[in-house]
């Protein structure tokens, strides 16, 4: 794994962020040291994908990046289900690749190029997921998304998401945001780290607020949805059809 420095140079925040080469390469460090109670988050989401998974569906991790969600569920999830991994990055799917290659996997994956702002075609689903994924989904077509995910779920079929938020109150998102940064300098990132990757993000991650992404969901046939995890502006949903 190799150490996140991609905003250590001058003007790294000039371009927008992207899923490329480089960041595949230190992706796996970024998201430790970036997103708090990273490796929790991924044990409760693949705990209650596993109590939603049913024989002979499928799991579909949208934004699998480099795997670290499959190979989760692949551990916890007993139901004999198989694995489809979606990602609109061939270097984060080549480096899924390489991770899975180097494992005894105890159900079937497929790996597949997608993406979400275009027409995805879901099928026969108990679970699907998206971790740190519908925020870099531009807002038009999040509706259309989650629609289709709808539809692709059997009965009891749930939808999982980790998601970065905004907050309505000024004053607690300022707080939440001062917080976050302070855990990120804690991990070992510079001032002008965060600042660099902060306008990189700018226009490329759009978070919501948790109520908008309840009304989202529920627009779209959700019958319900709660918050599993909660850490200032990060939280993880779970909406059940």
């Amino acid at each position: 794994m190799e150490k996140d420095e991609l905003f250590t140079r001058e003007a790294a925040g000039n371009r927008d962020f992207k899923f490329d080469g480089d960041t595949v390469r230190v992706f796996d460090d970024m998201v430790g040291r970036s997103v708090p109670f990273y490796h929790e988050i991924q044990r409760m989401t693949s705990e209650l994908a596993a109590d939603f998974a049913q024989d002979d569906s499928q799991i579909w991790d949208l934004g699998c990046s480099t795997a670290t969600t499959i190979l989760e569920l692949d551990r916890t999830v007993d139901a004999q289900v198989r694995f489809v991994g979606v990602d609109n990055s061939e270097e984060m799917l080549g480096r899924a690749r390489q991770k899975l290659a180097g494992e005894t996997l105890r159900h079937p994956v497929e790996l597949r190029y997608g993406d979400l702002h275009g027409d995805l075609h879901l099928e026969n689903a108990s679970v699907v997921l998206m971790v740190l994924t519908l925020q870099f989904v531009r807002p038009l077509h999040r509706s259309r998304l989650l629609r289709s995910i709808y539809e692709s779920l059997r009965p009891q079929g749930c939808l999982i998401l980790v998601e970065k938020l905004t907050v309505a109150d000024s004053l607690l998102n300022r707080l939440y945001i001062k917080h976050y940064y302070e855990m990120k300098r804690r991990n070992g990132y510079s001032d002008m780290e965060i600042s660099q990757k902060r306008e990189a993000l700018e226009n490329v991650l759009i978070p919501y607020r948790m109520e908008e992404n309840r009304e989202l969901l529920t627009s779209e046939g959700f019958r319900h949805c709660e918050e599993y995890f909660r850490w200032y502006n990060f939280a993880g949903m779970i909406a059940v059809k």
